[in-house]
């Protein structure tokens, strides 16, 4: 009975280790790259939450500060800079367009979780 109820809380925390997967982008200098929200096939991320609102978890894991846009129904809704070694917390709206932006190399860890309605 222990060997089985060990086995379902292992099973448990792999699924939610699973379902917080991060995607890790290499920025070069004057590079703006799509995170997520422009569709199948086009997006660098996927974000699981995509069909309701959502949070991006934006991580600058690189040595340079970059900037986040996100736009909503064609305009752009925010924009905030991430300094070197510091995570942001970014509202997503369904239907959101995520870009992360740098001026000099640097690397982001992005993730996403449900947000609230």
């Amino acid at each position: 009975m222990k060997k089985i109820i060990c086995f379902l809380i292992l099973l448990f925390a792999v699924q939610s280790y699973a379902q917080q997967e991060s995607t890790v982008f290499e920025l070069t200098g004057s590079q703006s790259m799509c995170i997520t929200g422009k569709g199948a096939g086009q997006d660098a991320a996927i974000n699981p939450f995509k069909d309701k609102n959502s949070i991006a978890i934006v991580e600058n894991i690189g040595k340079n500060e970059l900037s986040v846009r996100v736009e909503y129904q064609g305009k752009l809704f925010l924009t905030r800079a991430i300094e070197a070694g510091k995570t942001a917390e970014i509202s997503l709206r369904r239907g959101s367009i995520l870009y992360v932006d740098a001026d000099l190399k640097t690397s982001a860890k992005v993730s996403f979780k449900e947000g609230k309605e």
